[in-house]
């Protein structure tokens, strides 16, 4: 007979929750892995063989979901995908309960839910397994590995870098502001209309971590007052995902915010960088977003080689990595 389980003890938060909780080797590591990933796609010894992985999305999503699927799987995974409407949550299951119950039967979780990011760090301490963050309502660490090592792929490398952000302080924009702070001499300028930058605490983060490096994080609400001298351009949509602005006027104040030809022909060496969905003629035209400085689609396609480095990470090691038998570390 199987032994009798007790209470689940509460473990140690493990896998990839923040960007915040790496260390400048750990991120560079990863970075660096997606883009030999991306080269070679084969380079791998299928790490994850005689491992299940959940893949839990709550909100719309068609590259994060497809790439974290797709790369678990090519990694040697059985992939197991739950939707909004799956799990017993919805029937009022508490999300303890849950996480437990999956931390039983899996070896790690990606997830993206309608929820902050405490839920997932609960999950990740409840379950026992390691937990990837594929999009809290603060930040998207997964997006910001894959924009480090999309410009490492083009750039051939992140030091000293200058990234000027136009558009909304979103999800996205955080997680640039906490990866570049781990870049040695990066500059990143973050324009947003006023009232729609990364919030306070974040930046602070950001800007406290950077100082140990010699990173850079600055913010206007000027469009005017911009250095011509950088290396990306990066927009999102204006609009992120799942969420509504309380000003029924707010695309008023994005208005100058928008992306077209003759704002990028003010910064004449720099690449334009994209998260998609994109929404042409809101946040960006479709003559820069489909131009020749455009590497927004070799960014999409790094979404899956940078998949698989942040799972492979979790499988050897990095963030506590994945038990050997299911119910994780815990």
């Amino acid at each position: 007979m199987r032994p009798v389980q007790g209470a689940p003890q509460v473990c140690p938060e493990s896998g990839l929750l923040s960007l915040r909780d790496l260390d400048e080797n750990e991120l560079d590591r990863i970075a660096v892995r997606a883009v030999d990933l991306y080269e070679n796609p084969l380079a791998h010894d299928r790490p994850l063989a005689g491992k299940a992985i959940g893949v839990l999305f709550t909100k719309t999503s068609t590259r994060t979901r497809t790439a974290f699927s797709v790369g678990a799987h090519r990694l040697g995974a059985h992939v197991l995908a739950y939707g909004p409407a799956d799990l017993q949550v919805n029937t009022g299951e508490s999300l303890t309960d849950t996480a437990r119950v999956l931390g039983a039967m899996l070896d790690g979780l990606v997830a993206r839910t309608a929820g902050p990011l405490r839920d997932l760090r609960a999950i990740s301490r409840e379950s026992g397994i390691p937990v990837v963050n594929a999009m809290a309502t603060e930040e998207h660490p997964t997006q910001g590995i894959c924009d480090l090592a999309t410009i490492r792929l083009h750039r051939g490398d992140l030091s000293g870098v200058t990234v000027l952000y136009v558009g909304e302080g979103n999800n996205t924009t955080t997680a640039l502001a906490h990866g570049l702070a781990k870049v040695p001499s990066s500059t990143l300028i973050i324009a947003t209309p006023e009232g729609y930058g990364i919030p306070g605490e974040e930046l602070t983060a950001a800007r406290t971590a950077g100082a140990s490096v010699g990173a850079t994080v600055v913010t206007t609400t000027s469009m005017a007052d911009l250095p011509t001298d950088v290396d990306v351009v990066y927009t999102t949509r204006w609009q992120t995902t799942g969420t509504a602005k309380s000003d029924p006027d707010w695309r008023e104040a994005f208005r100058p915010f928008h992306i077209d030809q003759a704002f990028m022909d003010r910064f004449p060496s720099a690449l334009f960088m994209h998260d998609l969905p994109a929404c042409r003629g809101d946040e960006v035209s479709g003559a820069v977003l489909d131009g020749p400085r455009s590497i927004a689609w070799s960014q999409a396609a790094m979404k899956l080689s940078s998949a698989m480095a942040v799972l492979e990470f979790c499988a050897t090691g990095g963030r506590a990595g994945l038990s050997v038998t299911n119910g994780g570390p815990g």
